[in-house]
C-alpha cells in the first residue's frame, strides 16, 4: 500500500468514526418512554372514536404509566375516503427519538422508524412494560391497527381496493383496516408478516372480526414531544 493509498484509507476511517460519534452524540443510549403498544383497545373494535379518541386513549394509558406529561399520538392514518382529510401516521408522532418503557431505543427519527428500526416482539412493549402476545401465544394479538402504507402514509381509495381505516376509525361493524405486526419475522420469504405497520387487512371492524385475524384492537402510541 503506497503513501497516497494509506492516507486515503485513514481519511475514510476517520470520517466513519466521526459519523459514528456524531450519531451517538445526537441519540442517547436510553431515554424516557416515548413508544408503546396499547395494552388494550377502547373495546369497540376498530371504532376508536376517530383520531381524537385514539389519541385520548394513548394519553390515558400513558398517564396510568406515569408518562402523562408528554403529548401522545396514535400511529394511525386517515383519508381513505374522498370526504375526509388525508392524515399520514408518520406526520403525527413528532421527530423522535423514541424509547420503549424499558428505555430501549425503538428509532432515532422518522426515517429510521420507517427503515431499519428496532420494532420486534421483544421491544414492542405495552405502557406497563409487558410483552404483547404474538405468534405462538394464546391469544395471538399481533395485528396492530395502522391504516397505513409501509412508509407511514395514508392509502387513497381506488376501485376494488378494500377499506383501510374502518370508517376513519369510527366503525365497529362491516369494513376493513390495514394492520401491521409488532412481532414481525423480518424474513424476505414472509413479506406480509415482516412489516410492523402494513401487513394485511382485517376481515371486519368489530371486536370479533379483529380477533379472527389475530388482533384485539391494539395500536401504536408515540410521544410527539
Amino acid at each position: 500500500m503506497n503513501r497516497i493509498t494509506r492516507v486515503f484509507v485513514l481519511t475514510l476511517k476517520a470520517a466513519a468514526a466521526a459519523a459514528l460519534l456524531a450519531s451517538c452524540a445526537t441519540t442517547p443510549p436510553t431515554g424516557p418512554m416515548g413508544f408503546f403498544v396499547t395494552s388494550a383497545g377502547p373495546g369497540n373494535g376498530a371504532d376508536l372514536g376517530g383520531l381524537t379518541g385514539a389519541d385520548a386513549h394513548c394519553q390515558k394509558l400513558a398517564a396510568s404509566a406515569g408518562a402523562g406529561g408528554r403529548t401522545w399520538r396514535a400511529y394511525l392514518s386517515t383519508g381513505w375516503t374522498s370526504t375526509t382529510p388525508v392524515v399520514n401516521a408518520r406526520d403525527r408522532i413528532g421527530k423522535g427519538p423514541w424509547f420503549n418503557s424499558k428505555g430501549v431505543l425503538i428509532a432515532s427519527d422518522v426515517a429510521q422508524l420507517h427503515g431499519d428500526n428496532n420494532i420486534t416482539k421483544a421491544s414492542s412493549l405495552d405502557e406497563k412494560g409487558a410483552l404483547v402476545k404474538g405468534r405462538g401465544d394464546t391469544p395471538n394479538t399481533h395485528d396492530i391497527l395502522t391504516g397505513s402504507r409501509s412508509d407511514g402514509t395514508a392509502f387513497s381509495s381506488a376501485p376494488g381496493m378494500p377499506e383501510m381505516t374502518c370508517g376513519e376509525w369510527t366503525k365497529s361493524g362491516e369494513g376493513s383496516a390495514m394492520t401491521g405486526h409488532h412481532d414481525r419475522t423480518g424474513l424476505a420469504t414472509d413479506a406480509w408478516s415482516s412489516s410492523w405497520n402494513s401487513s394485511h387487512n382485517t376481515v371486519g371492524c368489530s371486536q370479533p372480526a379483529l380477533t379472527k385475524t389475530g388482533g384485539a384492537g391494539l395500536f401504536y402510541c408515540f410521544a410527539a414531544n
